[in-house]
Formats: structure tokens, C-alpha cells, sequence
């Protein structure tokens, strides 16, 4: 086994950069300004013991924890196998996330019934659109999936601040920096999912899903100065 390979799968390594990675979120979320908008819906839900869906893409995952309060109620996020999902899934476990692998070898199936017994638990669900792998902001089919099968509320979480860090990963998952400005965004996707749908019904609601979290996702981005109002 390389050096490099050795030094990858470290516990001591992972564990340090996991440390390092959850107290730096946590000190930037301290340090900066927030504005946080569009909650109240999602939040009355959770309070209520009812799950919900929340869907955001995985460049803005880091700062999961504070798009949605475990507190309120608990919830699982999805993380990959690999090195990145798992440190990840590690970091957000730090603030009172639960988490399911997302195994490749894993059979939908098997992962269905798995989200669903979680659901009917009263657990609500977090996952991103476009992850583990992408590519960028491309929603896969699988968010619609479980709204579908459970037919519960889905709300469209984004973050953004006026300065972030990108970190080496497909998507350049951002962290903000410490003493910043930034912003909070929650909107409820009200799209009707029938239970049976066919290819063609599926993959216009997947469109629609992907547009509309784009939109969340672009407002937090104007609102922090990042994307100008005309693109």
C-alpha cells in the first residue's frame, strides 16, 4: 500500500480533519451574519411530528446542520462510500444529523424500504439532488422517489455567503469563511406527485424538481452578491 493510500485511510487522519472541518462551521456560523428566511413551514411540520423531505444540492451541504435544526425532530442524510461522503457524513453527525450510506452495491429496493421505515418512524429525510456523485446540479430521480412513495412534504433548502471556501470535491462543496455575510433559504416544493406516474410524467417532475431548487438555490446566490440579478 503508497504512502498516500496510508495516509487516506488514517481513522486518526479522518478524525482530525472531521474535528477540524465541524469546528470551523461551527465558528463561521458564530462569527457571521445570517439571514434566514422561508422556515416557518418546514419547521411547524417537524414540531408537529410530521417528516418531511428536504432536498438541496450537495455543493451546499456542509452547512446542513443549520438547514435544519435536529432539535426540532430527527432526520437522516444520505453520504456516499467514499472518502468525501464519509468524512462528510461525519462532520454532520457532529451536530445531531443521522446518516444512511448510500452503498452503490446496495439494492434500490433495499434502500427504499430502508427510507421508508425511517419515515414511518417519524424521521424526516435529507438528501441531496444531485449527490453522491452528480454531475453538479443535476437532480437524479431518487428525491422524487421517496416523495412519491411516502407522499410527504418536500422543501427546498440552499445556503450561500458572500465569501466561501470551495474544497477539492466534484462539486467544489463550498464552507463559508469565518466573519461573513450569508444567507438561509427554505421553500416548500408544491408540486402534486401522484403515486403512479409513467417515464414521461417522471421525468418532467424530476425538470421541475431541478428548476425549482435551482431557483432557491440561485436566490441565496443574489442575495449574497455572488450571481448578478440578470443571470
Amino acid at each position: 500500500m503508497s504512502i498516500r493510500r496510508r495516509i487516506a485511510d488514517s481513522a486518526w487522519l479522518n478524525r482530525s480533519v472531521e474535528a477540524v472541518l465541524a469546528a470551523w462551521i461551527s465558528i463561521a456560523y458564530k462569527t457571521s451574519k445570517w439571514d434566514r428566511t422561508g422556515f416557518e413551514e418546514m419547521e411547524n411540520a417537524v414540531r408537529q411530528n410530521e417528516p418531511v423531505i428536504v432536498v438541496l444540492w450537495h455543493q451546499r451541504l456542509m452547512m446542513a446542520p443549520f438547514l435544519f435544526d435536529p432539535k426540532l425532530g430527527p432526520i437522516c442524510t444520505f453520504t456516499s462510500t467514499g472518502r468525501a461522503g464519509q468524512l462528510a457524513g461525519r462532520v454532520v453527525e457532529r451536530f445531531g444529523l443521522g446518516t444512511i450510506s448510500m452503498s452503490s452495491h446496495k439494492r434500490h429496493i433495499a434502500l427504499t424500504r430502508e427510507v421508508m421505515g425511517k419515515i414511518r418512524q417519524g424521521v424526516s429525510i435529507g438528501i441531496t439532488a444531485d449527490g453522491p456523485r452528480g454531475p453538479a446540479r443535476v437532480a437524479s430521480d431518487v428525491p422524487l422517489l421517496w416523495a412519491r412513495a411516502s407522499q410527504k412534504r418536500v422543501f427546498l433548502v440552499s445556503f450561500s455567503a458572500r465569501r466561501v471556501h470551495a474544497l477539492p470535491t466534484w462539486d467544489q462543496m463550498w464552507v463559508p469563511a469565518l466573519w461573513t455575510r450569508g444567507v438561509f433559504r427554505c421553500q416548500e416544493w408544491t408540486v402534486s406527485i401522484p403515486r403512479s406516474i409513467d417515464e414521461t410524467e417522471a421525468e418532467t417532475l424530476r425538470a421541475n424538481l431541478q428548476s425549482a431548487l435551482d431557483a432557491v438555490t440561485d436566490e441565496t446566490d443574489r442575495a449574497t452578491g455572488r450571481l448578478c440579478s440578470a443571470e
